[in-house]
């Protein structure tokens, strides 16, 4: 590939990934704050966000790590609410073009995120490892900056005011899944059992020998199994048609 292709790939990606990283920005501030509140320092605070890039996962983890969780709770709690990254990661390969190789695809695979695999796979045409390299750069670097950043205000910031903007992060997970709510009824079930059994969880006495990391667990599965069984996704012939369209091409 010749270097001034190389280039204007990088440079596409990098401009259709400002977006990503200007949101990545405000949402990993109030991380930031809710990591150092909750006792951890900033480096650590820092390197969580820069080797994760995952909003939920590092939220529940923090849950998991001021909750005295062990590795496996750790391990299970981030393996259920990332498993999406998987799935993604999937669909997107069938739009990777030919000068991937194994290693660039692991690379990759490290800066999946919802609004990353939106931007990838809304391309008409292939995406090359230097678009995608392009994509992930600025979303990384704007998530690893928010969280230093509000995590040094976090050390600096009256209590108040750090309560008033870490809550910024929960408003950003009800932004989220409401329009999907809006459009889905079996989305609003699920959402609302996983909120019932989470308080159960957390209010009746007889459960209060479980932890936060395995509540989210327990709320999450069996949420997700109702979800499946009373609201399944129906595929129809034309859904079908596009499928092996993809798997063809």
């Amino acid at each position: 590939m010749r270097s001034e292709s190389v280039r204007d790939d990088f440079l596409k990606g990098l401009k259709d990934s400002m977006p990503i990283g200007l949101g990545y920005l405000s949402v990993s501030f109030s991380f930031g704050i809710m990591a150092v509140s909750s006792g951890l320092s900033v480096l650590s605070a820092v390197l969580i966000s820069l080797t994760n890039l995952t909003s939920a996962g590092q939220v529940a983890g923090i849950a998991v790590i001021v909750g005295g969780g062990g590795y496996i709770e750790m391990a299970l709690t981030q393996l259920i609410i990332n498993s999406r990254y998987a799935l993604m990661s999937l669909s997107l390969s069938q739009k990777l073009d030919k000068s991937f190789t194994p290693l660039s695809r692991l690379l990759v695979s490290y800066g999946i995120t919802d609004e990353i695999f939106a931007v990838a796979a809304g391309n008409k045409k292939e995406v090359s490892k230097h678009y995608m390299a392009g994509l992930i750069i600025c979303p990384t670097i704007c998530w690893t900056l928010g969280t230093l950043m509000g995590a040094v205000a976090g050390e600096i910031l009256p209590t108040s005011l750090k309560a008033a903007l870490g809550i910024a992060i929960y408003g950003m997970f009800i932004a989220i899944f409401v329009p999907a709510v809006r459009k889905s009824l079996g989305v609003l079930v699920t959402v609302a059992i996983a909120v019932v059994i989470s308080c159960c969880i957390k209010y009746i006495p007889i459960f209060s020998g479980i932890s936060q990391g395995f509540s989210i667990i327990i709320a999450t599965l069996i949420a997700a199994v109702i979800g499946a069984l009373v609201f399944p996704v129906k595929f129809t012939e034309s859904d079908e048609d596009k499928a092996v369209e993809v798997n063809d091409s």
